[in-house]
């Protein structure tokens, strides 16, 4: 497990020291229809390029919100016009496991639409939440919004944990591919915003 755990580390890293914003973009996009290219290795690194100055944080954090929505819409489609058959048929090739689409769909089911923007800063559900939101037929305007939305704070929050590590950047880099313990404090703490002002932001939405 640590030796495809570290190969993933290694394909993220060289994506994105090679192809920059784009590398960003490309690597969150395949994150969020559910291939395993951990978010939580991509913006922390995408940060600490931004530290060095060969990037922006403003850039990364756009970069890797639009590519959440590219991989949430691409998602999103297959999930309304495959349903869950396709899912459960050809999602092992893409190394999703039934466990993680059960999950997404009892989080879906659970919290409603608002379920798209939380999910957004939890490990793991973020990935597949886009399935059951186009399996229900979520209105494709809300849920675009509530996805760019909860990407934003997930990516900036992550792009500011490698942008403020900065030099020490090489000592802690293996522990972001098993969710930084810091980095998990962070998304719970914005996720624990995000629910406490959720009449707010919905009602924002619906005007």
């Amino acid at each position: 497990m640590s030796g495809i755990v570290e190969t993933i580390t290694t394909f993220t890293i060289y994506i994105i020291q090679h192809l920059g914003y784009y590398g960003v973009f490309i690597g969150m996009t395949l994150e969020s229809v559910g291939i395993p290219l951990p978010s939580e290795v991509i913006m922390p690194f995408a940060g600490y390029v931004a530290w060095t100055g060969q990037l922006t944080i403003v850039g990364v954090t756009l970069a890797g919100t639009l590519g959440c929505l590219a991989g949430s819409l691409i998602a999103y489609a297959v999930g309304r016009y495959g349903g869950r058959p396709l899912l459960e048929h050809y999602g092992k090739y893409f190394l999703m496991r039934k466990k993680d689409i059960d999950r997404a769909h009892e989080w879906f089911e659970r919290h409603g639409e608002f379920a798209v923007f939380a999910s957004r800063m939890l490990p793991f559900v973020r990935a597949f939440i886009s399935y059951p939101a186009g399996i229900a037929e979520m209105d494709i305007k809300k849920f675009s919004v509530y996805s760019f939305l909860g990407s934003l704070v997930w990516c900036f929050a992550l792009a500011y944990v490698g942008l403020i590590l900065g030099r020490n950047w090489g000592a802690v880099e293996g522990t972001f591919a098993y969710l930084d313990v810091g980095v998990v404090l962070v998304a719970i703490g914005a996720l624990a915003y995000a629910i406490y002002h959720r009449e707010k932001i919905m009602s924002r939405l619906r005007s």
